[in-house]
């Protein structure tokens, strides 16, 4: 027997292209023109597209190189994360109008747990109308929003009308709405964990809601317990405030298995898009985190924490490669994964004595 959800009122607001957005605000000339945040060279990843660059393909994440390529109209324009970190506190004022129970999940996406809100507003719904009108009026900003019973959902929601977009499914629309959907719309499916799941023929949310749960445990270890409640619209978990990141770590599994030293390219990559989540963050990250996976899935970390925290992205990249040094495996081993990343948050009186780890002790790993 499934236990059903406790009744909530979520939502999740998604600022539309943040960055960009914020950058085309605040320049008249940048307004209508493909513009792309991210410092240009081969060592650089897309912070944030217009929605005129993605209209050619480029997306967040990607080496600026490629959006150059896609774009070659494309303007450039460094990013600024002081001036988005200004804006996003005047959007979580906002949000605090209506709600004390707000978790940010960066600067620009957050849950609010609705269920009461403080404006006396009958539904979750008008809530989330007039917290968009908000944006838009006093920040002269667009965001798009989900609504929905539970944290899962929501998200899903935000992104269903994008940009400028609500939308609300109600609790007696969830299974109409969800055994449809393709199962990379789940949050936290990536592409290696839906090539699994097409490999074993389940292509639709509804595929996985008609598997028993052992069978998805089978397939998928714990995880598959997760997929089991998420098929059937349950999430129990709650809009957590102010939560404290213990570490931010990005990883990428390889097509094929590669040595060692061919991963550098990659590690600049996820380096970048580390630092950048780790803007976020009103803490610094004193240890810097290098984690690989062997062709014949042995994980092993190495990690370093200096005297004083990375300033620079670069010196947080080189940091990150230096590590590669100190695996030992010999350049006949093959890699299928590798991740970065940056743990150890803490205030600057509570920063300790410098430390080096060889010990292969994986970090909590937050994608």
């Amino acid at each position: 027997m499934i236990e059903s959800a406790p009744l909530r009122k979520i939502v999740h607001v998604d600022m539309d292209a943040f960055y960009a957005s914020v950058e085309q605000r605040d320049d008249i000339g940048l307004r209508g023109r493909p513009v792309v945040v991210a410092w240009k060279g081969k060592r650089s990843v897309v912070c944030a597209a217009s929605y005129e660059a993605r209209t050619f393909g480029v997306r967040s994440a990607m080496p600026a190189i490629a959006a150059e390529r896609l774009c070659p109209e494309a303007i450039f324009v460094p990013p600024d994360f002081t001036r988005y970190k200004a804006v996003s506190l005047a959007v979580r004022e906002i949000f605090q109008r209506h709600t004390d129970f707000i978790e940010p999940l960066s600067l620009d996406e957050a849950y609010l747990d609705v269920t009461e809100n403080k404006t006396g507003l009958p539904t979750a719904t008008r809530v989330a109308k007039m917290i968009r009108q908000e944006i838009r009026e006093e920040l002269h900003l667009t965001a798009s929003a989900g609504v929905a019973p539970n944290k899962f959902l929501a998200k899903i929601a935000s992104d269903w009308k994008k940009p400028d977009g609500l939308f609300v499914i109600q609790p007696h629309e969830v299974q109409d709405f969800l055994l449809p959907l393709p199962v990379g719309r789940i949050p936290g499916v990536g592409k290696v964990t839906e090539a699994r799941m097409k490999e074993a023929g389940i292509k639709t949310v509804g595929d996985l809601y008609s598997l028993e749960r052992s069978a998805l445990e089978d397939l998928f270890g714990s995880y598959g317990a997760r997929l089991y409640q998420l098929a059937r619209g349950i999430d129990h978990n709650p809009v957590v405030p102010n939560r404290v990141s213990k570490s931010i770590t990005k990883e990428d599994t390889f097509e094929t298995d590669i040595p060692l030293a061919d991963t550098a390219p990659v590690i600049r990559t996820l380096a970048e898009k580390v630092w950048t989540a780790s803007r976020n963050n009103a803490r610094a990250a004193r240890t810097i985190v290098l984690k690989l996976k062997t062709k014949e899935f042995s994980s092993l970390t190495r990690s370093h924490t200096p005297a004083a925290p990375p300033s620079t992205c670069d010196e947080f990249t080189d940091i990150a490669l230096s590590l590669c040094e100190r695996v030992g495996l010999g350049p006949q081993q093959l890699y299928r994964l590798v991740g970065v990343g940056l743990s150890n948050f803490q205030a600057g009186e509570d920063i300790p004595s410098p430390l080096f780890e060889e010990q292969s002790v994986p970090p909590q790993m937050i994608d």
